[in-house]
């Protein structure tokens, strides 16, 4: 079975309270569909501050887009399309103290396609498989510092309606390195 065609209808996930939680349909990471980029001033096994992550993806192909940089590539994530649909996902690391990766989710406010809730249940849904993305395509920098599998990562839905508005604990990276055995690091 090729890669593309793999898709699990139920996989088991430990929670941040060591609750299994089961997502149908939820899909693996294709690695033959990920590109990463690396802007200036970023190498594949650092720096961690600043450290920033641009997720966008093609609707079309199914393509994802990981640019690692220290900053955000707005480019990237300034076209039309992007500007109207904000289903980009932006990570970044902060090391005041101990390590903790930073998602960001844009859920609701100026000009964006789709109601709060509906962009809610989606961004949660595809969540697992974005964390995946982060942690397979910055793969290198786990081999270099593998304490970061260890560190926190807090998701930020972003929402000008206060009952979108959270941030929760999403487990760790390791919790996110791609489960099956066509996938390796």
């Amino acid at each position: 079975m090729k890669r593309a065609d793999a898709i699990c209808q139920l996989e088991l996930r430990r929670n941040n309270h060591g609750v299994e939680w089961k997502v149908p349909g939820m899909r693996f990471l294709d690695p033959e569909k990920l590109h990463v980029n690396y802007l200036e001033g970023a190498r594949s096994d650092g720096p961690l501050a600043p450290r920033r992550y641009t997720l966008t993806h093609s609707d079309r192909t199914g393509n994802l887009y990981l640019t690692i940089g220290l900053d955000y590539n707005v480019k990237q994530i300034s076209g039309l399309y992007t500007r109207i649909m904000r289903d980009e996902v932006l990570a970044e690391w902060k090391v005041d103290g101990n390590p903790s990766l930073n998602v960001h989710c844009h859920v609701s406010g100026g000009l964006v396609f789709g109601k709060a809730s509906w962009r809610n249940e989606i961004f949660r849904q595809e969540l697992p498989l974005v964390l995946e993305t982060f942690r397979y395509g910055d793969r290198f920098l786990f081999e270099a510092h593998p304490r970061l599998d260890n560190a926190p990562i807090w998701v930020h839905f972003e929402s000008t309606d206060p009952s979108y508005r959270v941030s929760e604990p999403w487990h760790t990276p390791a919790s996110y390195r791609p489960t099956r055995p066509d996938v390796s690091e």
